[in-house]
C-alpha cells in the first residue's frame, strides 16, 4: 500500500523503502511514476522466473557511497586513487564468491549474466570459432547463437536438443553433434530447462572432442549456491551466473572459472568488454553472496523448488502439460494447448487477471515464434514473499481457470487478495 502525504506525494510502500523525499521535490514525474510501479507490484502476482525481491541489505549496499566510486581496473591495480575501500569491497565479494561456489577463481564485474557470456566466449574463443549449445528454440538463451546477438554473428554455432518423448536433453545427439562439429566450447544450460543438466556427462563429451566446457546457470545460480541443484563448478571450465533472480542481489553477472583461466578471464571483462565496476553493485553482491551461505537462505531455496512442484502439480491436474513431466528447479515450462489456447495469449488473459508469467516456445513447437503454445513461470518472487505449495497450487488453479473459460474478473479479485496479503519480502 501507498501512503501519501500532501506535500511529498507518495512516501511508503508495502515491503520496500520509501522513495526519497528528495525524488519527489527534484522529479516528482518520475516519483510518481516508481509509486505506481511498486503499486502494480503489490496487486499483483510476480512469476516471471527471471525477477526476484532484492533484500533490505542489498538495497542498501547500492545505495550506499560506493555508488559514486570510479575503480576501472581490479583491487590493487586500479587506474584511480581512493580505491582502498573499493578494492576491500570487491575482494570481500570474490572471497565470498569463491566460497561458496567452491571455485578457485570468481570475477564480481560483470553487469549482466549476458555480458558475462561475453567475457567467457572472449577468454576462450576467435572469432569464427565453432560452439555447441542448446538451440534457441529447445530453450537456449539469445546468446547462445542468436543472429541478432553478438554470439550469432562472431561465433559458429551448432544447436542440440531434447528428446520429443520426454523433453529431457539428449545427450546422444549432443556427442553425435560434438563429434562432427569438434566445436572449441561446448554450453550446457538453458532459460527453461526445468530438470538438473548432467554436468558430468558434458565434461565427458568436451573431453572427448578436447573443447571448453562453459555452465550457463544464471536461472539456477541460488539453486547451486545452496546446495539445491548440483553444481558445475568442478567440471566447468567456465561457469556463468546471475547475482540477481534466485540469488536476490543486484542485477548482474558473476564469472567462476579455473585457476588456469583466470587471467584469461579478468582480461576478457575488463579492458575487453567493460570499463569500470559497478562498485555499489560489486557492494550488493558481496552482501548477496553472504546471506546465499546462510541455513535460511537455503530453506528459501528449498521452498522455490517445492513450490515450483506444486505449481507444476496444479497445472497438470487442469490439463495444462508440463515439459519433463515436472521439475527440479524454481521453473515451470508448461504447453497450454490442451486448453485452446497459445502461449500469447495466455500470457495475456493471465495479466488482465494480475497473475505475471511469460510466453515460451517449446521445443518441437507448431505454433509461430510469436504465438508460441507454452509459458514459463518462476518461483523466485513468491517464494520471497511468503508463498508456500499451499498458495502455489491455488495459483496453478487460478491459470487453469483464466486460460479455461477466459473467466478473469474472479480471478482478478482473489489475486489481489493473495498480492495484498503477501506484499513483502517474507
Amino acid at each position: 500500500m501507498t501512503v501519501t502525504d500532501a506535500a511529498t506525494g507518495p512516501t511508503t510502500t508495502r515491503g520496500r523503502p520509501p522513495t526519497s523525499e528528495a525524488l519527489h521535490r527534484a522529479d516528482p514525474q518520475l516519483a510518481d511514476l516508481l509509486a505506481a510501479e511498486a503499486e502494480r507490484r503489490a496487486e499483483t502476482i510476480q512469476l516471471l522466473a527471471g525477477e526476484n525481491l532484492t533484500t533490505p541489505a542489498v538495497l542498501a549496499a547500492l545505495t550506499g557511497p560506493l555508488i559514486d566510486k570510479y575503480a576501472e581496473g581490479y583491487p590493487g591495480r586500479r587506474h584511480h586513487t581512493g580505491c582502498a575501500l573499493a578494492d576491500a569491497a570487491e575482494l570481500l565479494a570474490i572471497d565470498r564468491a569463491r566460497g561458496l561456489f567452491a571455485a578457485p577463481h570468481a570475477n564480481v564485474q560483470p553487469r549482466s549474466a549476458t555480458s558475462a557470456m561475453l567475457a567467457a566466449y572472449a577468454a576462450l574463443l576467435r572469432p569464427g570459432d565453432g560452439v555447441l549449445a542448446m538451440s534457441l528454440e529447445h530453450g537456449g538463451h539469445l546468446s547462445c547463437g542468436s543472429r541478432a546477438n553478438f554470439s550469432g554473428r562472431w561465433f559458429d554455432f551448432t544447436g542440440y536438443g531434447v528428446r520429443e518423448d520426454d523433453g529431457l536433453i539428449d545427450l546422444d545427439q549432443v556427442r553425435e553433434l560434438a563429434r562432427r562439429h569438434r566445436p572449441k566450447a561446448i554450453v550446457a544450460g538453458s532459460i527453461s530447462y526445468p530438470r538438473h543438466p548432467d554436468w558430468a556427462a558434458f565434461r565427458e563429451i568436451a573431453d572427448e572432442v578436447d573443447a571448453y566446457l562453459i555452465a550457463s546457470v544464471a536461472q539456477t545460480t541460488g539453486l547451486v549456491a545452496a546446495g539445491v541443484a548440483p553444481s558445475p563448478v568442478p567440471y566447468a571450465d567456465v561457469t556463468v551466473a546471475a547475482t540477481h533472480k534466485l540469488l536476490r542481489g543486484p542485477r548482474g553477472g558473476l564469472l567462476l572459472c579455473t585457476a588456469e583461466l583466470a587471467e584469461r578471464v579478468d582480461r576478457a571483462v575488463f579492458p575487453f568488454s567493460q570499463g569500470g565496476a559497478a562498485m555499489n553493485e560489486v557492494a550488493g553482491k558481496a552482501v548477496a553472496l553472504a546471506e546465499a551461505s546462510t541455513a535460511d537462505y537455503r530453506a528459501y531455496a528449498q521452498r522455490t523448488v517445492s513450490g515450483a512442484r506444486a505449481l507444476s502439480e496444479g497445472l497438470a491436474a487442469a490439463g495444462v502439460r508440463p515439459l519433463t513431466g515436472g521439475t527440479d528447479t524454481h521453473l515451470v515450462t508448461a504447453d497450454v494447448s490442451p486448453l485452446g489456447v497459445s502461449g500469447a495469449e495466455a500470457e495475456r488473459r493471465c495479466a488482465a487477471a494480475g497473475l505475471l508469467l511469460g510466453k515460451c516456445a517449446l521445443p518441437f513447437d507448431p505454433a509461430p515464434a510469436a504465438e508460441t503454445s507454452g509459458i514459463r513461470l518462476g518461483t523466485g518472487t513468491v517464494t520471497s514473499q511468503g508463498m508456500g505449495e499451499a498458495e502455489l497450487a491455488e495459483i496453478a488453479g487460478l491459470i487453469a481457470r483464466v486460460l479455461a473459460d477466459g473467466a478473469v474478473a474472479p480471478a482478478a479479485a482473489r489475486v489481489r487478495e493473495l498480492a495484498r496479503a503477501f506484499a513483502g519480502p517474507a
